[in-house]
């Protein structure tokens, strides 16, 4: 169903065919590349190199086609992007291989495969997006207060977590200014979104006006593992 239209009868890559599957690489990294920007915020550097991935990928494996050597010198460069480049969301990476996916296929001359593989693949990730897959019901939300030594950061906010809080966990706790300071940090699920503000006045009462930052769940960085 789907043919190579790279090569000619005689197994060799012709320039039209070529050409053309550089073409379809360019195209389907515009596609990937406006998927990844829909809903969501985005570098100009990573939405070029989204754009110019499938490109290069294709180009590389259109040279190594056929020899064996080349093509184990290419796996062994392209496993050293992981170590060169900084560490990404799920969904950055999920994008890079896409991206290289799309290459790879490109670059062996199945242009028409790749584009079938690009529409299923924007169409689901479209839905995905557009709907409320994968979200919880439980608004969670990442809290770090600062709160002086002389307080006990066991029980110092149990009455207003009882109050505003559905729930929280103490997750990590750090001194700071050479033990002066606790640094508190707690995932909760606030009961009322809209008493947020109320919740960190009380917090503010409660811990001097110390530094309080209330916001989205964050990932963890690699060294707190």
């Amino acid at each position: 169903m789907f043919t190579n239209i790279l090569t000619d009868a005689a197994g060799s890559i012709t320039a039209a065919g070529a050409l053309e599957c550089l073409l379809a690489s360019l195209v389907f990294g515009l596609i990937i590349a406006a998927l990844y920007m829909y809903r969501s915020q985005f570098t100009k550097s990573f939405v070029i190199g989204l754009v110019i991935l499938p490109a290069l990928v294709q180009v590389v494996i259109t040279v190594v086609n056929g020899n064996l050597g080349a093509s184990v010198a290419v796996m062994g460069a392209f496993s050293l992007i992981r170590f060169r480049s900084v560490p990404g969301t799920s969904k950055d990476i999920t994008f890079i291989f896409f991206a290289m996916a799309v290459g790879l296929t490109n670059g062996m001359g199945y242009v028409a495969y790749s584009g079938a593989t690009v529409a299923v693949l924007a169409v689901a990730y479209l839905i995905l997006v557009s709907t409320r897959f994968g979200e919880t019901g439980i608004k969670e939300k990442s809290l770090k207060v600062l709160i002086p030594e002389a307080l006990d950061y066991m029980t110092v906010f149990d009455d207003i977590f009882e109050e505003y809080l559905t729930r929280h966990e103490l997750v990590r706790v750090k001194t700071t200014d050479l033990g002066s300071i606790f640094e508190l940090n707690y995932t909760i699920s606030l009961k009322d979104t809209a008493k947020e503000k109320e919740f960190v006045d009380a917090l503010r009462t409660r811990n001097g006006n110390l530094t309080i930052i209330c916001s989205r769940p964050v990932a963890k960085a690699p060294e707190e593992m």
